[in-house]
């Protein structure tokens, strides 16, 4: 894949001030439709960088007053990772999807002679297989086999808990029989965030309709699927049996690692 981050990343930089409250944060994030923010101090200089998954890591989602008050009180500054990863924008996309990958980034600022100038993520990356006109893999051969579930009548409260413990960005969401009924994203959890509406909220409350692909696809018709919905993961089902147990899950980081391996359709 000869090319350069340019053709992929997504010009500007959407950044928040340091003194932005978490409540606050949430909020851009979900106005913005994006998974993580960049942090600047008084100078507009980028110092950090805060996700989704940092809120969901906090304690917004207990329901006793002393949590939230000490969670309402947080800043950006104070929960941002630093330093932030960043590329030049000259860097060729295989070296930065090796990078990507052997230090689990799922973004990076793009720099122009130190200057951000834009933002390259896991999902842009995935795009660039639009392109690609041969494909050797399947969905069964780099998709995650073993996957989070939880039943329709599970608490959020313990979804969130259960995917910050096992580090999971999604929970599947199955019934009595395993079939798949929905699936739960740290996005979707966000609108609970500071607001004290957890309470007695299930699973099947929160849950959207998964988009599905069968085992046998490309991966070139799954990084399309995911463009096209505008997804970060797909469920992988029997085409002959979609009603049954989920086999796996593919993520735009299943593919983004499968580009990055030595000898991939994508590195010769």
């Amino acid at each position: 894949m000869s090319r350069s981050i340019s053709e992929v990343m997504r010009p500007g930089v959407i950044s928040v001030p340091k003194s932005l409250t978490l409540a606050e944060v949430t909020r851009r994030l979900v106005e913005e439709e994006v998974h993580a923010l960049f942090v600047s101090d008084d100078d507009g200089a980028v110092i950090g960088v805060i996700s989704d998954i940092d809120l969901l890591a906090g304690e917004w989602l207990f329901t006793d007053e002393g949590s939230l008050n000490v969670m309402r009180a947080i800043t950006a500054a104070e929960l941002m990772s630093t330093p932030v990863s960043s590329v030049e924008i000259s860097e060729p996309l295989e070296g930065v999807a090796k990078r990507m990958r052997r230090e689990d980034i799922h973004r990076l600022l793009v720099t122009d002679h130190s200057q951000p100038v834009g933002v390259v993520s896991v999902s842009d990356i995935v795009g660039a297989l639009g392109a690609q006109k041969v494909v050797r893999r399947t969905v069964r051969e780099v998709m995650s086999s073993v996957i989070v579930t939880c039943r329709l009548e599970t608490l959020l409260r313990a979804v969130a808990r259960g995917m910050s413990e096992r580090h999971s960005r999604s929970v599947v969401v199955v019934d009595a029989k395993g079939a798949p009924r929905g699936i739960i994203t740290g996005s979707d959890l966000l609108e609970f965030a500071g607001d004290g509406k957890i309470e007695g909220v299930t699973a099947a409350d929160v849950m959207h309709d998964p988009v599905t692909i069968s085992p046998d696809d490309n991966l070139r018709a799954a990084a399309n699927m995911m463009i096209r919905q505008h997804r970060h993961r797909l469920l992988v089902v029997d085409p002959g049996d979609p009603g049954a147990t989920p086999l796996g899950l593919i993520s735009t980081s299943d593919i983004m690692h499968e580009m990055a391996q030595p000898g991939s359709a994508w590195q010769t």
